[in-house]
C-alpha cells in the first residue's frame, strides 16, 4: 500500500471534521440570502463551537454513563465511517473494511447512543425526542442498506469501495432506473437521518415537533460542542456517499498524487453544491406532520425495493 492511500484516508478525516462546521454555515447562508436576511456567516458554527468549549461542563443530576459518552461516541462513529467511505480514494489501506452493513452500523450506533441519552436524560422531552428518533431510524436504516445493495449488485459486492470504483468504470448505471431510484430513496433517507426538512426541521425549538433536538436538551458546554459537531458531520459524511455513489467522477481509483488532489477539490465542490441544493429546497418545503413522516419514508423504501428490482432483472442497465 502506496502512501497516498493513508494521506486519502487522514484528508478525508480533516476535510470532515474541519469542512462539516462550515458546511452548516454554508447552508445557513444560503437559506438567510433567500430569506431575505443577512446571516452571521459561513464561519459562524466553527464560532459556536468555540464558544461552548470554553464553557463549563453541565451534567444533570441523576443521568448515567449513556448520558455521558453519547457525544464522543456520535463523533467517533461518524469518524470512523469518513474514514472508511471512498470519498476520495477506492485505494486506501481499509478500504477492505469499508463493508455496507459495518458503514450503516455505525451510523446506527451513533443513533442508538443519543436516544439512550435522550432517555437517561429522564425528561418528557428526552423519551419523547428518543421513542420519535427510533421510529424514524427503523425506517431509514433498512432504506440506506437497501438503496445501497441496489448498487452493489452490477459490482457482485457489498463492499463501498469496490462499488465506487466499478461505478467510475461504468458510470452510465447510475442513469439506469435502478440507479435513479436507488438515489432518490437514498435522497430520502439522508434526510430524514440527518434530521432536515421535511422531516425534522434543526432550527426549530417548539418541542412538540422536534426529533433530534428533543433527545439533546440537557446537553450544554463541551458536550453539547460534540453533539453539534457530529451532527453536522453526519452530514457531511451522508452527502459525501450520496455524491460518491451517484456522481463517482474524479474519485481517485490509482495511486496518483494528482488524480488525489483532483478528488479533494471535487469532494468539497459536490458536498457543497449537494448543500446548497438541499439548502434551497428547505426555504420551499414545509415541515411534514410527525404522522406523515411514516409514509414518506415507506415510500423510499418502497423506491430502494424497485431498485433492488430493476437491478436484478435489468441488470443495472
Amino acid at each position: 500500500m502506496t502512501g497516498t492511500g493513508f494521506v486519502a484516508v487522514a484528508a478525508q478525516l480533516v476535510v470532515v471534521i474541519g469542512g462539516a462546521p462550515l458546511l452548516a454555515g454554508l447552508m445557513r447562508q444560503v437559506r438567510a440570502g433567500m430569506e431575505g436576511r443577512a446571516g452571521a456567516g459561513i464561519g459562524q458554527p466553527w464560532r459556536d463551537l468555540r464558544k461552548l468549549l470554553h464553557k463549563e461542563p453541565i451534567t444533570p443530576v441523576g443521568t448515567g454513563p449513556a448520558f455521558r459518552t453519547a457525544p464522543a461516541l456520535l463523533v467517533a462513529t461518524t469518524a470512523v465511517v469518513a474514514a472508511l467511505l471512498p470519498l476520495l480514494s477506492t485505494n486506501t489501506p481499509i478500504s477492505g473494511n469499508a463493508d455496507l452493513i459495518l458503514v450503516v452500523a455505525l451510523l446506527a450506533l451513533g443513533t442508538v447512543a443519543l436516544a439512550l441519552a435522550g432517555l437517561d436524560s429522564g425528561t418528557a422531552f428526552g423519551g419523547m425526542g428518543a421513542s420519535r428518533e427510533m421510529t424514524v431510524a427503523a425506517l431509514v436504516e433498512p432504506t440506506i442498506l437497501v438503496a445501497v445493495f441496489a448498487f452493489s449488485m452490477p459490482s457482485g459486492s457489498t463492499n463501498l469501495p469496490a462499488i465506487v470504483a466499478d461505478a467510475v468504470r461504468e458510470p452510465s448505471r447510475m442513469a439506469s432506473p435502478a440507479g435513479l431510484l436507488a438515489t432518490a430513496a437514498l435522497a430520502v433517507a439522508v434526510l430524514a437521518e440527518t434530521g432536515r426538512i421535511p422531516v425534522d426541521n434543526p432550527a426549530t425549538h417548539l418541542e412538540l415537533t422536534m426529533v433530534h433536538e428533543a433527545m439533546v436538551l440537557e446537553y450544554a458546554g463541551p458536550d453539547l460542542a460534540l453533539v453539534e459537531l457530529g451532527s453536522q458531520m453526519r452530514l457531511t459524511v451522508l452527502l459525501g456517499l450520496l455524491a460518491s455513489l451517484f456522481a463517482p467522477w474524479g474519485i481517485a481509483t490509482s495511486s496518483s498524487w494528482g488524480a488525489l488532489a483532483v478528488a479533494l477539490v471535487l469532494f468539497v465542490v459536490k458536498v457543497a453544491v449537494l448543500g446548497v441544493a438541499l439548502a434551497t429546497a428547505e426555504v420551499c418545503w414545509a415541515k411534514l406532520r410527525l404522522f406523515r413522516v411514516p409514509e414518506l419514508l415507506a415510500g423510499s423504501f418502497l423506491l430502494a425495493l424497485l431498485a433492488v428490482t430493476a437491478s436484478y432483472f435489468l441488470g443495472g442497465e
